[in-house]
């Protein structure tokens, strides 16, 4: 799943520090999101929305695996 957190947390002036403690997790997990190396919780993909006014949508895009013939 491809995501545009680093985006808008630019867009916010935040720290990975910052956004962390604001939706309660740990900068490595802000840091492994932004990277696609881990995909978040259904209610931490909620709290970055609601923090950022945005849809979930918005943030996060989910990419179908193409399956090979």
């Amino acid at each position: 799943m491809r995501n545009k957190l680093k985006v808008f947390r630019a867009m916010h002036d935040l720290t990975q520090e910052d956004l962390a403690e604001k939706v309660g997790v740990t900068r490595q997990t802000i840091n492994a999101i932004e990277k696609s190396k881990y995909n978040p919780s259904l209610e931490l993909a909620f709290k970055l929305a609601k923090l950022f006014d945005v849809k979930i949508e918005d943030i996060f895009v989910y990419e179908e695996e193409q399956k090979q013939r």
